[in-house]
């Protein structure tokens, strides 16, 4: 007999919703998990003792939470699939009969709190994953991306205009002296008028957009990303390290982590990025810019007389140090003398307009060399491609799946939180995934191995050095 199924709402009925999530559903193993119950307490600064009672700072994470977890990047339809999905109102801890926050509450609360705290929710996330024993930190690979800034391109206006507009504004509302400082930072010629921290930027090949750029330092061992923020996106890799870096090193100190190893792109190759890796005893394996040369061709430097010999045997001597203000960086010339190349028969191809040669190299070219060498080691070439292994498909992830690739609020403390929270939905889902029977499995694997290994040595009569030592 053919069945037919008819709807009739009931007046009354017997509901439990802790019943209706099954016992193996993500975000019922989340609730189990995550406990951001710390929150209240380290938000409780921001609210006064009167008025109407705020959104429960837990429930506020939870859904941003959410939103990074399933791509969605709308307050108002985290909301609505919040309000649809049984197992994420158990997450927050609502009932199918409980409204669920306006969507305007989200956007008020997420301007309130400062970027420490949302840092902190970060750490708590990365400390879950530490504490499970996912994450190695001794090495680290850097790597930034553009993310799409919530302004168009026609909300730019010249920056003449708009210091014009600032400095007159001082004018009205202050008697203090105007000073040109106070206009907003800008980048080329033109600046957002709608996102004053955007900047017009671009990949190679692509249409310029306004961006912001956000960074992340993953752990190679566990691809599990330790460090996150956002820059502006006129910003140079290579200036963005220190930040990354120093967070990072912060948020893996509480567990007596030291970094000892970073990887990067050509990007980040320059002398204060090296230089800092240095002074903070990390060895970097960075790959030197374009610009950078390793030798001379015809030329051999001397270090202990600071002077490069020419084929011909002619010194360049030492003449001083000159400041390239367009990089913030200075260099060391090095001359011969007009009679030293006056006869010499490479003249026409070797020497200037003045009769001499000139050669200059950067200040901080010793660590340039020491890092061209350590890259160009067998162990060097293996990192380049663990870079390429690890950081590009995390940030790949973070882009497509975790909603990063556009921030829909403005200004650079918000790109922040925006790429704070995205790195931390990234580590939940590889926390929650993660299962502790691979590394009992691996390790038995290795007990294993290393049985099989000591039978073939005693049925060959000699045993491996390995088992000689023990």
């Amino acid at each position: 007999m053919q069945g037919r199924k008819t709807y009739q709402e009931k007046l009354f009925i017997s509901f439990r919703l802790s019943e209706r999530v099954p016992e193996n559903n993500f975000y019922r193993r989340l609730r189990q998990r995550l406990d951001l119950s710390f929150v209240r307490e380290l938000t409780r600064g921001y609210y006064g003792s009167e008025g109407q009672k705020s959104i429960d700072a837990e429930v506020f994470f939870k859904l941003m939470l959410i939103g990074y977890l399933e791509n969605i990047n709308s307050d108002r339809k985290i909301l609505d699939q919040a309000a649809m999905r049984l197992d994420m109102l158990y997450f927050l801890g609502y009932d199918i009969d409980e409204e669920l926050p306006c969507h305007s509450t989200l956007s008020r609360t997420r301007k309130l709190f400062g970027q420490e705290v949302f840092l902190e929710v970060f750490r708590n996330i990365l400390r879950l994953c530490i504490e499970k024993g996912m994450v190695d930190g001794k090495r680290q690979a850097v790597d930034s991306a553009f993310i799409k800034a919530n302004a168009s391109k026609d909300s730019l206006v010249e920056k003449e205009l708009v210091k014009e507009s600032t400095i007159y504004y001082d004018t009205l509302t202050s008697n203090e002296e105007i000073s040109p400082d106070k206009s907003v930072r800008h980048s080329d010629k033109f600046t957002s008028a709608s996102d004053p921290d955007s900047r017009l930027s671009q990949k190679p090949g692509k249409v310029p957009q306004l961006n912001y750029l956000g960074q992340i330092s993953v752990d190679t061992d566990s691809h599990v990303i330790c460090g996150a923020m956002a820059d502006f996106a006129d910003t140079r890799d290579s200036d963005s390290m220190s930040a990354i870096m120093g967070q990072t090193i912060e948020n893996l100190k509480e567990h007596d982590i030291q970094i000892e190893e970073v990887l990067a792109d050509g990007g980040y190759s320059s002398g204060s990025c090296l230089k800092y890796l240095e002074e903070e005893n990390i060895e970097a394996y960075v790959s030197p810019h374009s610009g950078y040369k390793p030798q001379r061709e015809g030329f051999t430097y001397n270090a202990q007389e600071d002077c490069y010999i020419c084929s011909q045997g002619k010194r360049l001597v030492f003449t001083g140090i000159k400041r390239d203000n367009t990089r913030k960086s200075t260099a060391r010339d090095y001359h011969t003398r007009v009679e030293d190349c006056r006869d010499c028969p490479l003249k026409s191809r070797c020497a200037n307009k003045r009769g001499i040669k000139t050669i200059t190299d950067s200040s901080d070219k010793p660590y340039y060399d020491r890092t061209y060498k350590r890259t160009n080691t067998a162990k060097g070439k293996s990192m380049k491609r663990l870079r390429s292994a690890t950081v590009e498909p995390v940030l790949g992830t973070l882009l497509h799946f975790r909603a990063m690739k556009k921030v829909y609020t403005k200004g650079i403390a918000l790109a922040n939180k925006h790429v704070l929270m995205a790195g931390a939905a990234y580590n939940l889902k590889k926390l929650m995934a993660y299962k502790t029977s691979k590394v009992v499995a691996k390790a038995m694997q290795n007990i294993a191995s290393n049985i099989n290994e000591f039978i073939f040595s005693l049925k060959s009569g000699h045993l491996s050095p390995s088992f000689i030592k023990i």
